[in-house]
């Protein structure tokens, strides 16, 4: 397997698993990386807000592994939004870190795609 195919099966099928845990947070709370400011800003409850978040990355993992290139990019640039949602939260910058990290292996999967 060579590199772009293992970073395409890497960010095709991690944001599904995470998206789907959205619905059971079997692998974590995924409502304590919401900010009190920020869940106060949204229309509904941060668990509503998570399914919607669910939904958005199978969606994206999907689409990397049907369309790589404009998936990548789109999981990239959703990896740079959360990591800078923790930021400025103050909280959870380990997991930002990470997140950047992740994002930067994404737009390599972007550029490596034909």
């Amino acid at each position: 397997m060579n590199e772009q195919t293992l970073l395409k099966y890497t960010f095709g099928l991690v944001p599904i698993v995470a998206g789907l845990d959205k619905f059971t947070n079997i692998l974590a709370d995924w409502s304590q990386y919401l900010s009190s400011g920020f869940q106060e800003l949204l229309p509904c409850d941060a668990s509503t807000f998570m399914i919607i978040v669910g939904i958005i990355e199978i969606a994206a993992g999907i689409l990397v592994l049907i369309k790589t290139k404009i998936g990548a990019i789109i999981v990239a640039l959703w990896l740079m939004l959360i990591a800078l949602t923790l930021i400025f939260s103050g909280h959870y910058l380990d997991v930002a870190v990470r997140d950047l990290v992740m994002a930067i292996a994404a737009y390599v999967l972007f550029k490596l795609s034909k």
